[in-house]
């Protein structure tokens, strides 16, 4: 007997968790659904637009469609066409893949002045989400809060000369507002010692390749660990320069509160000798994500037991374990995820399954998907490698043409 499995989410988890259930019974059916006309999620939106090599992973996902019989049923959004419960009652098993996609807050005063940005929120709109907002005026001395990977890839792009940016998908509005940005300096700071900073190692050593600036660490301290020494190394590797982009680094800074009457002026910091402020014209959060409310996430994974939540409910990726971890990372969880289904599984024939998707009017498929892409990478501007549809209205138009014989 087949059983019918839906997937929320359509981004690195999802795809990985569908490839292990696939893989193991290929019987399944295994249908993905994202609210975003497109699949693929994080990989799309998230990943910086100069990481085509990470973003290449598509390329496997794109198999799984193609070969391995999963579905895709894009423009869905879960809460609004279809219920959760309506799920859960049309198929054996539904999966929370969804993601986190909204800013943590800093939490401090003056946390919400003009000028204050989510790094989620600035690089929604840098790779260009049917759903973002303008791109904002950073001013000459924008700060980022944060020292994690998302923190590093925001001051890459924000540092890189136009040139720099060849090969990347980064849209036409996005690289003519990083070109007339007019940053002076990017101060990044970070809560705790260098040694125990978040990034990795090759997210550091990936900065000295820039040109055009001048880089200094202050305060990054010193460790006996020798992973902790790697990221010291590649930090004090990366002194020096000659351009007239700064960069500077801090560690140990604890955000007290931003400061401003109209807007972003400084931020004030606890450190080891005291209160120190920093000058800024704008202020980058990169501390981590939350869900945007749409799925109820607090109360979901209130008795969660290794990915399941209730009978025939389960979660994985960010959300069900917070912001952590790379895209390699969610392929393990999948693992151990779907063996825990599979061996839960027990297949009704009476679930109606896609069945009640399929009625949907504003549905889009893989082959709509398909058309978007073919539609993005025919023909992309010089230095890029595609040119993004950013609306959801021109992606369901694309995605609904009939093609040509």
């Amino acid at each position: 007997m087949t059983g019918q499995i839906a997937i929320i989410g359509a981004g690195p988890s999802g795809c990985f968790l569908a490839q292990a259930l696939l893989k193991a019974r290929p019987e399944l059916r295994v249908d993905l659904i994202d609210r975003l006309p497109v699949p693929y999620g994080l990989v799309r939106y998230g990943v910086a637009a100069d990481h085509q090599g990470t973003k290449a992973v598509t390329r496997q996902f794109a198999r799984l469609f193609e070969r391995q019989g999963a579905r895709f049923f894009g423009n869905v959004g879960v809460g609004s066409e279809v219920t959760l419960d309506d799920l859960r009652g049309a198929y054996d098993a539904v999966v929370l893949a969804a993601g986190l996609s909204a800013d943590r807050a800093l939490g401090i005063p003056g946390g919400d002045l003009p000028g204050v940005h989510g790094a989620g929120k600035l690089t929604r709109a840098l790779y260009e989400h049917p759903e973002a907002e303008a791109l904002p005026k950073l001013g000459t001395h924008p700060l980022i809060v944060g020292n994690g990977n998302v923190a590093i890839d925001l001051l890459r792009l924000l540092a890189k000369s136009p040139e720099e940016l060849d090969g990347s998908d980064l849209g036409a509005g996005p690289t003519e507002w990083l070109a007339g940005s007019g940053i002076e300096e990017i101060t990044i700071t970070g809560r705790s010692p260098a040694a125990a900073a978040k990034f990795d190692t090759v997210m550091i050593k990936e900065l000295a390749k820039l040109t055009g600036v001048t880089i200094r660490v202050i305060g990054a301290g010193e460790s006996d660990d020798p992973e902790a020494q790697k990221k010291l190394a590649a930090l004090t590797a990366l002194e020096g320069g000659d351009g007239p982009r700064r960069i500077t680094f801090r560690f140990g800074m604890t955000p007290l509160a931003v400061e401003g009457t109209s807007g972003v002026e400084a931020v004030r910091f606890a450190t080891d000798t005291g209160d120190e402020t920093l000058p800024c014209t704008s202020v980058l959060t990169a501390i981590g994500f939350d869900t945007p409310g749409d799925l109820p996430r607090d109360a979901l994974l209130k008795d969660e037991t290794e990915g399941k939540l209730a009978a025939g409910l389960y979660a994985t990726g960010w959300f069900r374990r917070g912001p952590r971890g790379t895209i390699p990372d969610n392929r393990a969880d999948a693992k151990a995820l779907a063996d825990r289904i599979l061996n839960d599984l027990a297949p009704d024939p009476d679930k109606p399954g896609a069945t009640i998707l399929q009625a949907l009017d504003t549905l889009t498929d893989y082959d709509g998907w398909c058309r978007i892409d073919r539609a993005e990478t025919a023909n992309p501007p010089p230095g890029r490698c595609r040119a993004k549809i950013t609306t959801r209205e021109d992606m369901l138009t694309l995605a609904r043409q009939e093609d040509m014989p």
